[in-house]
């Protein structure tokens, strides 16, 4: 029964390396992403377009079952 005390006692504190280190690396900027906001400016065009493009055809179908 004591063998559960000590493995409890180290999953608990191997838990709390992991968290400190985790907590660690976020306040160091370690998951900050740099890459996708230059990237994202290149696709926002193409979905402005297909919603334009879009509307486009939801309106010339209304007009028409309109008519």
């Amino acid at each position: 029964m004591s063998v559960i005390y000590v493995l409890l006692a180290i999953s608990v504190t191997v838990a709390i390396i992991f968290f400190i280190a985790f907590v660690f690396s976020v306040k160091s900027g370690q998951y900050d992403d740099t890459y996708t906001p230059s990237v994202r400016m290149l696709f926002e065009d193409e979905l402005v377009k297909d919603k334009s493009n879009s509307n486009k055809k939801d309106i010339k179908q209304t007009k028409s079952t309109n008519q």
